[in-house]
């Protein structure tokens, strides 16, 4: 049997009785910021990884898989998305598939921790591509939920690229109710969001299904969909909201014809047909959305399993 190449690893904790086990090649960086653990390892299948408290955040070879999915389908669905909102996304790649669109204006990109910014802007160049540097683009390092509570301008699109929601964490109060209020305050009349939803492991539906629930006692449309990240080791969610817009109503031909005319290169995942597969969620999804009653408040928050 032919040997392993090396005896280092990185486990991915998916829950108490699951993970996801990646061999590493180099370990480009390791420290702590002010808020979280930060890891930036080359690994032998995935190469260049970003991973924060433990767990995986993207991966060089698939990062491209969950940036379009988060991106575009709030992009593609607005009918002309010129200012662009950003929670988070350190990497700088939801930054770069927001400023492919040419008809976008301005970026806003807000994110409370420098230090991993600052590190994936050195360490993950083939993430950001540059981003950072367009005139378009915004950076600040802050608290996002009191920038938008604090500010009086509306974006067209707000992208909310965060980790999974962990007790201590920067991340839990951009998951409630409380939030979203404030959210939709800041969006234009045909304004949407989008962010990630946790996975849609069966065994595992709870993050999902709350934060889906939670949207929908804000905004009138709400529109789970789903992407395969095979980093991450399961499926991943995703959800797009609203006030009136329903991504449902774009046929394949119509949004083959928006990246063709608005969107800058080609891009590898996304098209008209991933479009319409990806909002056709299974069954059991449907489901289990359906019977979910819990809100996610700032009294009553949902943390996510850690290691």
């Amino acid at each position: 049997m032919k040997a392993h190449r090396n005896s280092n690893w990185f486990f991915d904790n998916l829950s108490p009785e699951e993970g996801h086990i990646h061999g590493i090649k180099n370990i480009l960086y390791s420290g702590e910021s002010e808020f979280q653990s930060m890891e930036i390892l080359e690994t032998w299948s995935y190469g260049k990884c970003l991973i924060l408290d433990g767990k995986m955040q993207s991966s060089e070879v698939d990062e491209f898989i969950y940036h379009e999915a988060l991106v575009h389908p709030a992009m593609l669905t607005h009918p002309k998305p010129e200012s662009v909102f950003i929670v988070g996304g350190g990497e700088g790649a939801t930054l770069r598939e927001v400023l492919r669109h040419k008809t976008v204006k301005r970026a806003v990109m807000v994110d409370i921790d420098k230090e991993v910014v600052d590190k994936c802007r050195e360490l993950l160049p083939e993430y950001h591509q540059g981003a950072f540097d367009d005139p378009r683009a915004e950076l600040l390092f802050m608290d996002a939920r009191k920038y938008l509570e604090d500010a009086d301008e509306k974006f067209d699109v707000i992208i909310i690229d965060i980790s999974e929601p962990v007790e201590e964490g920067p991340a839990y109060l951009l998951y409630t109710q409380e939030f979203y209020n404030i959210v939709t305050e800041r969006l234009t009349g045909s304004g949407i969001i989008t962010q990630q939803t946790g996975t849609i492991s069966p065994n595992s539906l709870l993050n999902y299904t709350a934060v889906n629930n939670t949207l929908s006692t804000v905004f009138q449309v709400v529109a789970p969909y789903y992407a395969n990240i095979p980093s991450f080791g399961r499926p991943w969610g995703f959800t797009l909201a609203s006030k009136n817009v329903d991504p449902l109503s774009l046929p394949t031909e119509e949004v083959d014809k928006r990246i063709g005319k608005r969107i800058k290169g080609k891009l590898a995942f996304y098209d008209g047909i991933t479009h319409q597969g990806a909002f056709r969620i299974p069954k059991y999804l449907r489901e289990a959305n359906r019977k979910q009653k819990r809100v996610i408040r700032d009294t009553e928050p949902l943390f996510a399993y850690t290691a």
